[in-house]
C-alpha cells in the first residue's frame, strides 16, 4: 500500500512527521512518501518529495506551496493521504473527489487560535474564526479520519467525524541514556525559545537561589533573545544556543531539574492542558524531575508517577519553592527523575501510538493485518 503524508508549514524531517509517523508507517511495510518543502531524496525508508524553497509568508505557503502539494499527490497517487496543514484542506477535498482515503493530523487548536492571532486584526478574528470554523468542520465530515494529539480536540473533532484518534507526540522510549548529574547546580530547558515558556520568571526564581544557574539551549526570534539578555536576571543563565539534536541528551543531564512552565493558551485548553507538547515528556525520559505547569491533565500523571511538581507558571515563590527542594534534595531528585523515565517506560512513549496510528491505517485501507 502506498501512503503519502503532506505539509507546508512543518520543517523538513519534522520530528512528528517524518521521524515518528513516516518512518514507523515505512518500518511497517508501507510505500511512504512525504511531500514538504526542500529537497527530494530518500532516508530512512521514506520517498521525501521537496517542492523547493518556500518563503515564510502565509500568503506563498497558501498560494504557492499548496498547487505544488497537490501536484506531487496527484503524481504519486497513493491509496491514503495524510496531511498536516490546514491551508491543505482544499488539497483534501480534491484527492476525495479522486477517491482517495485522506487523514487530517491536526497538531493544535486551529480555531480557537485565530483569537489570540496577532496578525489578524482584532475586529476581525470572531468572523475569522467563525469562518474557518464553519469550513474546517465541512471539511471534516467529509474526509476518512482526524487524528489529533489531546483529550480536548479529540473531543471538538468528534462533532464532525466519528473517526477520530489521539496519537500523542510522546518521545521514542530508550533504555540507554546519559544519567543526570544531580550534583551540578542547573535546571535545563532544552527547545524552542520564546514568551509562552516563562523563561523570565524562571530565570528570577534561579536568581534567589544561591549557586544556582539557569541552562537554556535552543533558539529563538532575535526581538525576544535580546529581551531577556536584557533583563537584569540574565546573568544567571548559561545560554548554549541552537545545539545539535544528538548534544541535546548530554545538555539535559547537566541539570537536576527539568523546566516546563508552558503558559496557559487555546491550544492547551486554557488549564485544562495538551498532551501534545513533547517537552515535559522529553526531560521525563532524561531522568530529571520536572517542574511543570499545573494543568489538570499533567498534575494527573504528574502525582501519579511522582515525577515532579506542578506550580502556577507565574509564581516566582512557587516556582523558587519547587527549585530550592530538588536542590537541597539530590536524593529525592534522582528518585523523581527514575519515577519519570518508568511512566515514559509504561505509558508515554512512542511504541504505543504507533500502534494507534497503525490500527487507524487498517481500518481506513481495511487491511486485514500490518504489511510485510
Amino acid at each position: 500500500m502506498k501512503v503519502c503524508h503532506m505539509t507546508s508549514a512543518h520543517m523538513p524531517e519534522d520530528t512528528r512527521i517524518f521521524h515518528k509517523e513516516c518512518m514507523s508507517l515505512a518500518a511497517m511495510g508501507y510505500e511512504v512518501y512525504l511531500i514538504e518543502k526542500g529537497n527530494t531524496y530518500e532516508k530512512n525508508g521514506v520517498h521525501i518529495v521537496g517542492i523547493g524553497n518556500i518563503g515564510k509568508s502565509r500568503y506563498e505557503r497558501f498560494t504557492k506551496a499548496t498547487k505544488l502539494i497537490y501536484r506531487e499527490a496527484i503524481r504519486i497517487d497513493a491509496d491514503l493521504y495524510h496531511f498536516h496543514d490546514p491551508e491543505l484542506m482544499l488539497c483534501a477535498m480534491q484527492l476525495k473527489k479522486k477517491g482517495k482515503k485522506v487523514i487530517f493530523d491536526s497538531h493544535e487548536d486551529t480555531a480557537h487560535a485565530i483569537t489570540g492571532k496577532k496578525w489578524i486584526p482584532r475586529m476581525l478574528r470572531p468572523f475569522v474564526y467563525k469562518a474557518y470554523s464553519f469550513y474546517q468542520g465541512m471539511i471534516c465530515r467529509r474526509i476518512d479520519a482526524i487524528v489529533t494529539v489531546t483529550p480536548h480536540l479529540v473531543d471538538y473533532f468528534k462533532k464532525y467525524n466519528h473517526e477520530v484518534v489521539q496519537i500523542a507526540n510522546y518521545p521514542n522510549f530508550t533504555e540507554k541514556y546519559i544519567q543526570p548529574k544531580f550534583e551540578t547546580k542547573q535546571v535545563v530547558f532544552a527547545g524552542g525559545i520564546n514568551k509562552q515558556w516563562n523563561h523570565k520568571v524562571i530565570m528570577e526564581a534561579v536568581k534567589t537561589i544561591e549557586g544556582c544557574r539557569y541552562l537554556l539551549c535552543g533558539w529563538g526570534s532575535d526581538e525576544y533573545l535580546e529581551e531577556l539578555k536584557a533583563d537584569c536576571c540574565w546573568k544567571f543563565v548559561d545560554f548554549k544556543g541552537k545545539i545539535p539534536f544528538k548534544e541535546v541528551a548530554e545538555e539535559l543531564s547537566n541539570a537536576f531539574a527539568g523546566m516546563a512552565l508552558l503558559e496557559p493558551s487555546a491550544n492547551t485548553n486554557g488549564m485544562q492542558g495538551t498532551m501534545g507538547n513533547t517537552k515535559i515528556f522529553e526531560e521525563m525520559m532524561a531522568g530529571l524531575p520536572v517542574i511543570c505547569t499545573n494543568f489538570v491533565l499533567w498534575k494527573e500523571f504528574i502525582d501519579k508517577y511522582d515525577c515532579g511538581f506542578c506550580v502556577n507558571p507565574k509564581s516566582v515563590k512557587d516556582i523558587c519553592a519547587a527549585i530550592r527542594y530538588l536542590y537541597e534534595n539530590p536524593d529525592r531528585a534522582r528518585e523523581m527523575g527514575l519515577n519519570g523515565r518508568r511512566a515514559i517506560k509504561q505509558e508515554f512513549n512512542w511504541q504505543n501510538e504507533k500502534n494507534k496510528l497503525a490500527a487507524l491505517y487498517e481500518r481506513i485501507l481495511q487491511i486485514g493485518g500490518t504489511l510485510e
